[in-house]
């Protein structure tokens, strides 16, 4: 817990990044609103408004919050990943760590946990909280039959952090420049987009999906919350893998530079 620790008290001294956390509490507060309102329709009664089937707190419900606070966990990993790996790297800090009883193992859970723990409290815990909290209004037997999108929430929005995690610190590990690494993280996904369109175009398949890594995640989500049936968590594996890779060959070259 040294790494995350010390990694915590440098980022929370950004009143920007304070504020963009904030921000992202935003809709998971609107969402606890919507799901009072949804349970109180005389409350809309007494004002007059129609809710028609408008006030329906189901799967699409949870895969709508989904899409949009795993759109500002990517954001929030291009501001925090670039200052994980590199200032290491920069004030050649990392042999002092892996000369001490650190594996490279435990460095890059270390900083991965960082990255981690702020992406859980802005996706995957939130939205358990949300079900629990429908399951409470709605009753037993809505837990029953609906209890899977707990798991699709936790399973999608936790698989969705790994990749954000291990994308940004592979980046930073490679990219000193705190700017430059944080528009290439921002910069994978749509250069991502754009190369799995063309390898659709060219190859006439469907699988460029593969490399644009939010399609892949959409899939992905298609399978948790039931109305896809894509392969997207496969690439997602097969995104981690790369990703830990690439980590993984960095810091061993700077633990053999080392002689450590």
């Amino acid at each position: 817990m040294i790494l995350p620790r010390y990694s915590y008290a440098r980022l929370f001294q950004s009143k920007f990044l304070l504020m963009f956390l904030a921000v992202c509490a935003i809709y998971p507060i609107g969402a606890v609103g919507f799901i009072y309102i949804a349970h109180n329709l005389s409350f809309l009664q007494a004002l007059n408004v129609p809710a028609g089937n408008f006030l329906q707190v189901n799967e699409k419900f949870f895969v709508y919050y989904c899409n949009f606070q795993s759109t500002m966990a990517y954001l929030l990993t291009a501001i925090v990943g670039p200052t994980l790996v590199s200032p290491d790297l920069t004030n050649n800090a990392m042999p002092l760590y892996l000369c001490r009883p650190f594996t490279r193992t435990e460095y890059v859970l270390g900083r991965m946990a960082v990255v981690m723990f702020l992406l859980a409290w802005i996706t995957w815990i939130p939205g358990l909280i949300l079900f629990g909290i429908q399951a409470d209004m709605a009753g037993w037997d809505w837990t029953k039959e609906h209890f899977w999108i707990a798991w699709a929430i936790f399973a999608g929005l936790f698989t969705w952090s790994v990749v954000l995690s291990l994308i940004a610190l592979a980046i930073s590990a490679w990219v000193r420049w705190k700017i430059a690494a944080g528009g290439l993280i921002l910069g994978v996904f749509f250069v991502g987009a754009g190369f799995g369109l063309a390898i659709n175009a060219v190859m006439r398949t469907n699988n460029g999906y593969l490399i644009n890594i939010a399609q892949m995640m959409a899939r992905a989500w298609g399978q948790l919350f039931r109305y896809d049936s894509g392969d997207g968590i496969f690439g997602a594996s097969g995104l981690v893998g790369v990703g830990d890779s690439l980590l993984d060959q960095r810091v061993a070259a700077v633990e053999k530079s080392a002689g450590i």
